[in-house]
């Protein structure tokens, strides 16, 4: 088991938990109203709990007559005593049940409230990070910050934190009642009571420590068993699934030796409880039959204050659970500040340059004057650039083709043009605007950009057309039509309804890449970029889609990557990248001529055509 705290770290702890619990106090004030109704019902449950061990003493002080009852009871006869407290426990019997299911039915519900707005808080800021997160983080650990650990704080505030409100309202009536009744057993009860807090505290914080290692290893569970999935068809042409199989044996046994640390603490408490219990019993028999056999205590007092020992510890057992819960919500709010803090590198300037605009004929277009990358560098880690002192303009309505050997730093251009990636150092202007001077809306709704790898979500096809834009089914068919894809959509089973899996994985890839144009023709971009577009078309389809391409490409400035450099012939220009550099510039036929790295390219290609 993990060594015990130094003063220094216990002091460290308790200002990391109210730094932890400082995060969560907006979402709780959003809320207060709805908490004050579950607060109030604490008291009435309290009470009546409380004075249920009261009346069954005096019940007992009824019956032996040389015990002094209340003098509200003594002016009865035994029978009618009697039946009054019967009355009595009933209605505390079922104020409790009245009120017990309401209570917790608005606590859990408040809780869910929070639950919800945190994860929507929690998604909107994942989704906000930049690309440079993602590269390094793996989708399995967000996944696990977004379910499993919001849920554990969800248990907080649905199940813990009111919970021990009531817990601790109801310790501390229970320990007035007994005061009140007879100080020496409270006393008793007391001294008890603070030590095994004390040990509850201990396992507390062992169990937390062992709840975060074990909450990281189910990150890695979950990242191994998504990257699994993900990557089933290599998993199983490659015959990887034994060896696979026992990495995941190996990340799944850590999680379950931290599991059953968490385990043995809790369990620790609960069995320290159990026999605390046990000794208080003994202890107020013990020191209650001496005073009674003095003649300093009454049966019924001593009755009173067995049935106190006995549920004095119902709501610190209840405590524990509940702090076992408490303790796994810290942990998860730690993991979700983590991810909350984590700085959001690309943000909107706080005063935006607005572009101004330029109709082309009776279209919308918009058309940048200029597109220049000024001594332009990036780096993905510090100090190690893939992009260095690049210089060049794409003038308005030019067609500029990247071309390089893989890694020569064409996709990163684009994400540097897109910010999805912020450049380390120079600037990138749009129309003479540096692009970090303009909302990133207005930069993306100037450019459409088409993957290799079209991605479609689930939903059906013009739902993955649109994006959640406002267009009509007339705008979306007249995008496919100028794309020349309504005939492939016309021939799906449901037409534009047609649902689509997760991924498109009821298309073929050179049908997701076509619904891509569609996707990209229908905002009318002044920018088009393509980045491979055509490389997953067989060549029938390539050449259908070529002609709705070259009526796309006019009045744009369009940058093409390709690979296939025989695609590339009649763009104005062609920009040779080599290590993030621009090494060569010119048309096919100059490039040609200057029998460089394009020509050596081109040969190539020739060749092993």
């Amino acid at each position: 088991m993990t060594a015990s705290l130094t003063p220094r770290e216990r002091q460290r702890s308790l200002k990391n938990d109210w730094r932890l619990f400082q995060r969560i106090v907006p979402y709780i004030l959003e809320n207060r109203r709805q908490l004050i109704l579950p607060l109030i019902l604490l008291v009435p449950l309290s009470v009546s709990q409380a004075i249920q061990p009261m009346l069954i003493g005096q019940a007992i002080s009824l019956i032996r007559p040389q015990e002094r009852a209340w003098d509200f009871f003594e002016q009865m006869t035994l029978q009618g005593g009697l039946n009054v407290i019967i009355v009595l426990l009933f209605i505390t019997i079922g104020l409790r049940l009245a009120l017990d299911g309401p209570q917790s039915y608005l606590v859990q519900k408040v809780g869910q409230k929070i639950t919800a707005s945190i994860r929507n808080d929690l998604f909107g800021h994942v989704t906000s990070l930049a690309m440079r997160f993602f590269d390094r983080t793996p989708v399995g650990r967000l996944i696990t910050r977004l379910t499993s650990d919001v849920n554990a704080l969800g248990d907080v505030f649905s199940t813990g934190a009111i919970g021990i409100i009531s817990d601790i309202f109801l310790i501390l009536v229970f320990m007035v009642a007994m005061f009140w009744r007879d100080w020496r057993l409270a006393l008793l009860l007391l001294g008890l009571l603070i030590p095994v807090t004390g040990l509850i505290v201990y396992f507390q914080q062992q169990y937390r420590k062992a709840n975060y290692r074990a909450r990281e290893e189910l990150s890695a569970l979950n990242s191994n068993f998504q990257e699994n999935i993900s990557g089933i068809d290599v998993v199983q042409l490659f015959r990887r699934e034994r060896f696979n199989a026992e990495l995941f044996r190996q990340i799944n046994e850590r999680y379950i030796k931290e599991v059953d640390i968490t385990i043995f603490n809790d369990s620790a408490v609960s069995a320290t409880l159990e026999w605390v219990a046990l000794v208080a019993i003994a202890g107020v028999l013990g020191l209650g039959g001496f005073l009674v056999m003095g003649e300093n205590l009454e049966i019924g007092k001593l009755t009173e204050f067995i049935l106190y020992s006995q549920r004095l510890f119902d709501p610190l057992r209840q405590f524990a659970d509940k702090f076992t819960s408490i303790q796994a919500g810290l942990t998860a709010v730690e993991r979700i500040n983590d991810l909350l803090t984590e700085p959001v590198e690309i943000r909107d300037p706080e005063h935006p340059v607005a572009l101004s605009q330029e109709k082309i004929g009776q279209s919308n277009v918009v058309v940048p004057s200029e597109i220049r990358f000024d001594h332009v560098w990036l780096g993905y880690k510090p100090d190690e650039y893939v992009i260095e002192d690049l210089n060049f303009t794409i003038r308005p309505g030019e067609k500029v083709a990247l071309v390089g050997p893989t890694g020569a730093g064409k996709s990163s251009i684009i994400r540097m043009l897109c910010r999805l990636y912020e450049v380390s150092k120079g600037q990138i202007l749009l129309d003479g605007v540096d692009i970090r001077d303009i909302t990133q809306t207005d930069l993306r709704q100037r450019m459409a950009i088409i993957l290799q790898d079209g991605f479609l979500f689930s939903g059906d096809v013009k739902s993955n057309i649109t994006l959640g834009e406002p267009y009509s089914f007339a705008q979306i068919q007249a995008a496919a039509e100028q794309t020349n894809v309504d005939k492939f959509i016309q021939d799906l089973p449901q037409g534009y309804n047609t649902p689509l899996r997760e991924r498109g994985t009821n298309l073929s890839g050179g049908q997701k890449q076509l619904l891509a144009f569609a996707r990209a023709a229908i905002r009318n971009p002044g920018i088009l970029v393509l980045d491979e577009a055509t490389a997953n078309l067989d060549v029938g389809t390539e050449a259908m889609i070529q002609q709705a391409l070259d009526q796309l490409l006019e009045n744009r400035t369009a940058i093409i990557i390709a690979h296939r450099l025989s695609t590339i012939r009649n763009v104005d220009r062609i920009l040779v990248l080599k290590q993030g550099q621009v090494v060569e510039s010119g048309s096919h036929e100059q490039l040609l001529e200057q029998n460089g790295l394009y020509a050596s390219l081109y040969q190539l290609q020739m060749l092993g055509q």
